[in-house]
């Protein structure tokens, strides 16, 4: 802890001879080594605190000044060690500044009372005139918050989880603002009431105020030119530029957000993308995306998902070659005009659109496309299973995760095949089987509630669904095996159905439990609702196989799982995966047929289908 003492009477007059002044000299405390030389007009109020200034700082590329404070106005301020602080408009008033800071050009940095700093106020998202359903803190994290949203009208639950933010927050909150370590800011007009973690870089922006800043050493955060962000939390790694104008947000971690975006009461989560567009109570889970102006996300929840501009759909049935966030993610639209159904592609919220919200059961059609012709609506069930854009997409999410190891608070799960989806895919089977059944083989088309599925598409429906089952029961016995645990299973969680909290794939009974212990007080803290997520998430290839091992002695009628039946399974998923190769080769050469792809890009694409048999054994 940095010793001080009051400042000695040579100090005081060299201050004095470089126009410094004090309201009252006794009330200046400096660190042992501090000397007064570069310090020049500085006016100071109240109680102050000052570090030594030794070194230089470098202020451009190459551009070294000395460490000190000039044209400034301080109030009730604390500054570390080796800061520049210089050309302060208005003054500096009740801050904590760590120690390397360079702040220059600025109008006015001041703490008021009862400052928040961004944290503890209830959004509404999803309905933009409702009630508030999340908290927004610096511990928020995609889980939390879709735990919140969907546990909205659980009257009880909901005011725990508040309770124990607000009990978190009465012990974490600072008394005044504070700057971290290293933090740069120039060129900004106005800081009020805003914590910003060390290592942030501040350029241009426009007004800040009561906001958390949770920048750090290997995961910074830049605010750039014309930012207007107002009771708002940004988390580490994220990037907030160009005229960005942010009310009532939290940002997580690794997000960008730039080029005029303005949001209102929304949530954006690990590696979102937004520009020129705009976003009110909108809940952007993972990996959610939005490039055009005409683009507006309104009460709805978005993960995996690219927001395409209402006469420019940037997502395309066919996709080899290289491009920004999306193929066919959750809820958008391919170049026929045909949407998506995709419970979850990898992880993360459904998208359902028009009808389609009037029947729940619709989701349990997985990977389907809906196309309109005239006033008659059409599903292709299964579609996109074996699609070039679904392939791309297993590869690249994974790679596209920009979050740096120790700023990762949101789970993703990145499975494209999981219990979740699986269980869809074997209700989708089930509904297709129903379906032939009742109306038989020698028919053109079936109905659906008021949708038409043609014959041909059925059958092909029932084929895909069945690649994706057997390929997804070879890849967990084969990962069982390496990691030998598959025997039976010997404890019961993971059956029953599954769900997915924006990430984190989970069985339905451990959300439940987690719901009971919140309101029974079993969690007295927000810290262990955390925990809960972390241990879940670390258990769920325990909670995969035990359903897994279900599934299989159910799809194949067996009461235990024999050598014989091991190796059948095996054998199985070989057949399977090569004809799911198959059918995406045959997508990509539909595509290449189209003269949309270069010959070198097609010919890069075929060589990895052809390595696929690489990951067979």
């Amino acid at each position: 802890m940095t010793d001080y003492r009051q400042l000695t009477q040579n100090e005081i007059e060299i201050l004095e001879g470089n126009g410094c002044w004090a309201e009252d000299w006794a009330n200046i405390e400096v660190a042992e080594g501090f000397k007064p030389y570069n310090f020049h007009r500085v006016v100071f109020y109240g109680d102050i605190r000052l570090g030594v200034f030794n070194k230089e700082v470098e202020v451009s590329k190459g551009f070294l000044k000395r460490s000190g404070i000039n044209d400034a106005t301080l109030r009730n301020v604390s500054v570390g060690n080796d800061c520049l602080i210089e050309k302060v408009g208005n003054y500096i008033n009740n801050y904590t500044i760590g120690d390397d800071c360079y702040i220059s050009n600025i109008s006015t940095l001041e703490t008021t009372d009862d400052a928040t700093f961004g944290e503890g106020s209830v959004i509404s998202v999803l309905n933009e005139m409702g009630d508030g359903n999340v908290t927004i803190f610096r511990d928020l994290n995609s889980q939390m918050a879709a735990f919140m949203v969907k546990y909205a009208n659980d009257k009880l639950l909901w005011q725990r989880m508040k309770e124990l933010i607000e009990d978190e927050l009465r012990v974490s909150r600072p008394e005044r603002g504070v700057i971290g370590n290293n933090v740069k800011i120039i060129n900004t007009k106005d800081i009020t009431n805003t914590v910003i973690k060390g290592d942030c870089e501040i350029s241009g922006a426009a007004r800040l105020a009561e906001c958390t800043i949770m920048s750090s050493k290997d995961a910074s955060v830049y605010i750039g030119t014309g930012v207007i962000c107002e009771n708002s939390i940004i988390c580490d790694g994220c990037s907030i530029n160009n005229s960005v104008k942010m009310q009532d947000c939290f940002v997580g971690e690794a997000c960008q957000i730039t080029n005029g975006f303005t949001a209102e009461a929304s949530l954006f989560f690990a590696n979102s993308f937004m520009a020129n567009g705009e976003a009110c109570a909108a809940f952007c889970g993972p990996f959610s995306a939005s490039h055009h102006k005409s683009s507006l996300l309104i009460g709805g929840q978005f993960s995996f998902y690219n927001a395409g501009s209402n006469t420019n759909f940037s997502n395309h049935a066919y996709k080899m070659g290289p491009m920004h966030y999306g193929t066919l993610e959750r809820g958008s639209k391919t170049a026929s005009g045909a949407y998506v159904l995709m419970p979850a592609t990898i992880g993360a919220f459904s998208v359902c659109f028009g009808k389609l919200m009037n029947h729940p059961d619709m989701r349990n059609l997985p990977f389907s496309y809906l196309m309109a012709y005239g006033e008659t609506m059409y599903i292709v069930p299964g579609r996109n299973i074996t699609t070039v854009g679904l392939y791309r997409d297993i590869k690249k999410w994974p790679k596209r995760d920009k979050r740096s190891k120790l700023s990762k608070k949101s789970i993703i799960n990145f499975d494209w095949l999981s219990p979740f989806t699986v269980g869809e895919i074997v209700e989708g089977k089930r509904i297709l089987e129903a379906l032939r059944q009742a109306s038989g083989d020698n028919v053109t088309t079936y109905n659906y509630h008021e949708y038409v599925i043609n014959a041909s598409s059925l059958r092909k429906g029932l084929k895909y669904y069945d690649i994706a089952l057997r390929i997804y029961m070879g890849a967990v016995l084969k990962r069982a095996r390496k990691e030998h645990f598959l025997g039976k299973p010997t404890e019961k969680i993971g059956l029953g159905p599954w769900t997915d909290l924006s990430g984190l794939l989970l069985p339905q009974t451990e959300e439940l439990r987690l719901a009971d212990d919140i309101k029974s007080g079993a969690i007295d803290n927000i810290q262990q609702i955390i925990d809960r997520f972390s241990y879940i998430n670390d258990h769920y290839r325990d909670y995969q196989w035990t359903w897994t091992y279900q599934l299989i002695l159910d799809y194949y009628g067996q009461d235990s799982l024999t050598d014989e039946l091991c190796e059948r399974i095996r054998e199985d998923y070989v057949k399977a995966r090569r004809a799911w190769i198959a059918e995406i080769r045959k997508d990509a050469e539909k595509e290449f047929a189209m003269g949309d792809v270069e010959q070198e890009v097609f010919d890069d694409f075929v060589s990895k289908l052809d390595h696929e048999v690489d990951y067979e054994e």
